[in-house]
């Protein structure tokens, strides 16, 4: 089973309506295994659908993401990007100078989830974090500049 039909049959079971445009849209998004953006996305299954619109991609994103099956990041961009969580547990390290990106592991977020319950009785959703900083290059012509 593809990951689009597992989605669409997780959608359904939870009494969620897949229309035809709505499984084109998951199927684009879930074949990507990168981020996509919703024009992306609209770009991808414009052609195979005269009735999908950029605002079927939009509704269809935030509902995938309002039920936990997909996850939005900004990455300092102008444009969200989106992606389906079958990808596991994972940190993108954003530079909000040049805009690189790094993954970082996951095992990074075992003691904060762990704090998280500890301290605060709280399970945060840490599948898919984004963090900004300055990546090392970044910091080289920084510090560079500032001599």
């Amino acid at each position: 089973m593809t990951k689009s039909h597992n989605l669409i049959e997780r959608l359904q079971r939870r009494g969620l309506r897949v229309t035809p445009q709505r499984a084109m849209i998951i199927e684009a998004l879930a074949q990507n295994e990168t981020h996509m953006t919703a024009e992306q996305i609209f770009a991808r299954v414009k052609d195979r659908s005269s009735v999908v619109n950029i605002a079927t991609v939009y509704r269809t994103l935030e509902l995938l993401v309002s039920e936990g099956f997909a996850s939005r990041s900004d990455f300092h961009q102008e444009r969200a990007q989106y992606a389906i969580n079958f990808h596991g547990r994972h940190i993108h390290l954003v530079c909000r100078q040049c805009g690189a990106m790094l993954e970082a592991s996951p095992d990074l977020l075992e003691s904060v989830d762990d704090r998280l319950v500890q301290q605060y009785h709280f399970s945060g959703d840490l599948d898919h974090l984004t963090i900004t900083g300055v990546c090392s290059g970044c910091q080289r012509r920084n510090l560079f500049l500032e001599a």
